[in-house]
């Protein structure tokens, strides 16, 4: 596992670097992880939603390997970019669908800590969500962030511990406090 992470490292910082060649390495490496990122995060939401976790991880994969500045530090920095990345084309297909059905269309999400089986699960609109995360982040960028890496990379807490250069219990505190704060926020909002 060690080894397939320095490999994927490795080869990332080349197809960053400019090798083209890096692109056909990096593929297999990271579209299963990717796809099963995708289905766990769409399984929180409604039924019908007409984003498939293919479209997702297709779009974002596209998006990912067209970030020709990317500085890939290691596996777990690409894949809590690639959260970020999944954010936004979930908003961005969300917004979409209000616009055409305009102001229909609700997309609901569960937050809930996905290894902690005894956590409440709360639903929320992927807009609502996306506008309280940015409220949040401009409270705590950390706790934000950890969200994110979290809620959309599907990240471990040790994973987004890493990314962020901090400790676990740092990360546990910054996820049980955004979560509350989240909860608040999302309740207050007009349904």
């Amino acid at each position: 596992m060690a080894m397939a992470d320095a490999d994927l490292t490795a080869i990332l910082r080349r197809y960053a670097g400019g090798d083209a060649s890096a692109l056909a390495e990096l593929t297999p490496l990271v579209y299963d992880d990717l796809h099963q990122r995708a289905r766990l995060f769409l399984r929180r939401e409604r039924a019908d939603h007409s984003l498939s976790s293919i479209d997702l991880v297709h779009e974002a994969y596209l998006r990912l390997v067209a970030a020709k500045d990317a500085d890939w530090k290691d596996r777990a920095h690409f894949f809590a970019v690639s959260a970020g990345v999944m954010r936004h084309i979930l908003v961005d297909h969300a917004r979409a669908r209000v616009a055409e059905k305009r102001g229909g269309g609700d997309i609901t999400l569960v937050l809930n800590e996905q290894l902690d089986a005894a956590v409440d699960t709360h639903n929320f609109e992927i807009i609502a969500l996306d506008a309280a995360l940015l409220r949040l982040a401009n409270l705590d960028p950390q706790q934000a962030r950890i969200v994110e890496l979290r809620f959309f990379a599907g990240l471990t807490v040790p994973e987004t511990a890493d990314v962020l250069g901090t400790s676990v219990a740092s990360v546990n505190r910054g996820w049980a406090s955004a979560r509350a704060w989240l909860i608040r926020e999302m309740k207050r909002q007009p349904r």
